[in-house]
């Protein structure tokens, strides 16, 4: 489905707008986490109801770190890594812990049930990693009374858990400026990140329209270009070979992160680093979205050099004996081919997440 001529009065923007300002969209990562997050989280937002009170969970009767973390799964719109934050934040609510050794040590065997759910999560790893250093990270705790430091945990925990939730809200406001009218946009698969910046842009009037691959081996893209099109917003599904073929098409690509490493790179679901290297080639800017708390402490060196994720493929017809068949299910996009990354603490350049990244551990 296309748009007219009428409907899209610029049906060929300039691609190099961002060059001509990109002063204004430089970013440093402050070392601080928590309160660099929080002060983007209180940037104006539309969305009122972002900000209210989370409804009562397991894990203010005692319940489970995972019957926690699987409550907040159940959600349509927390992903498993705001699931799992939200979930340690409850351990500190509900430990019954004496003493701030104990609960440090109640509070990382938690983490490490959580990252044991799935091993191959990059963004779950990184999310309770991150919980545990911002949150345990203070030098008044061992110079409180214990009521007084665990009081501190829990308000750290919970603005953790705030900040977290309203991380794809702040990011699709981030992001409006990079898309102008008659544009069009590639995405890869589903992203629930890039949706939400769509959503934004097709709230605001904006006129685009977006090819989307469709994202084998699991064809998420067919779930994102179902629900582009129930917004009304023009969308093209493609198979993924198609990339190459259709990128003189495309004004710029979009497209969301398991895992932002600390080269600058990002680890994504599979085809993403072979429609980075066709945008470049084609001098198309590549944006990807993605949430500060997926900011991962890995440096892949390359393909191989990852905990492997597999998906099995449906290829509709039987496989003879003795093929081997390639079931990765992502991959590695070094840091040259990426234009920028709009997280929920600035729109960063991929050096400056490469300088940074590190202190966020330290």
């Amino acid at each position: 489905m296309e748009l007219d001529a009428a409907q899209n009065p610029n049906p060929e923007p300039p691609i190099s707008a961002y060059y001509q300002t990109r002063a204004e969209h430089h970013a440093v990562v402050s070392s601080d986490w928590l309160d660099h997050a929080a002060a983007a989280a209180s940037l104006p937002d539309a969305h009122a109801d972002a900000d209210a009170a989370p409804p009562p969970s397991p894990g203010s009767n005692g319940g489970g770190v995972i019957e926690e973390f699987n409550f907040w799964r159940r959600k349509p719109e927390a992903a498993e890594a705001v699931a799992a934050i939200m979930a340690l934040a409850a351990v500190i609510r509900s430990s019954r812990a004496t003493t701030m050794m104990e609960l440090e040590i109640e509070l990382k065997k938690a983490s490490d049930k959580l990252k044991s759910w799935d091993a191959t999560s990059i963004s779950l790893s990184a999310a309770c990693d991150l919980f545990m250093r911002f949150v345990t990270r203070t030098s008044h705790l061992e110079h409180e009374k214990f009521d007084a430091a665990k009081s501190r945990l829990i308000e750290r925990g919970e603005k953790f858990g705030e900040i977290s939730l309203k991380a794809r809200k702040t990011i699709a406001m981030l992001s409006q400026d990079f898309i102008s009218d008659g544009c069009t946009m590639l995405v890869h698969g589903y992203s629930r990140v890039v949706l939400e910046i769509l959503k934004l842009a097709a709230s605001n009037r904006k006129l685009f329209r977006v090819l989307c691959t469709e994202g084998r081996p699991d064809r998420t893209g067919l779930r994102m270009s179902n629900e582009l099109a129930a917004l009304g917003i023009p969308v093209k599904v493609l198979i993924d070979s198609a990339v190459a073929y259709s990128m003189d098409e495309v004004d710029m690509v979009f497209v969301g992160a398991d895992g932002v490493v600390e080269s600058g790179g990002i680890i994504n679901m599979m085809g993403t680093y072979q429609i980075a290297l066709v945008a470049h080639s084609m001098n198309k800017p590549l944006y990807v979205a993605a949430e500060s708390y997926k900011f991962a402490r890995l440096y892949p060196l390359d393909q191989k050099d990852m905990t492997p994720a597999h998906r099995p493929i449906d290829f509709g017809v039987p496989i003879p004996a003795g093929v081997e068949v390639e079931t990765s299910a992502r991959d590695y996009t070094p840091p040259q081919y990426l234009t920028l990354l709009l997280t929920d603490l600035g729109v960063l350049t991929p050096s400056v997440v490469s300088d940074e990244l590190i202190q966020l551990y330290l």
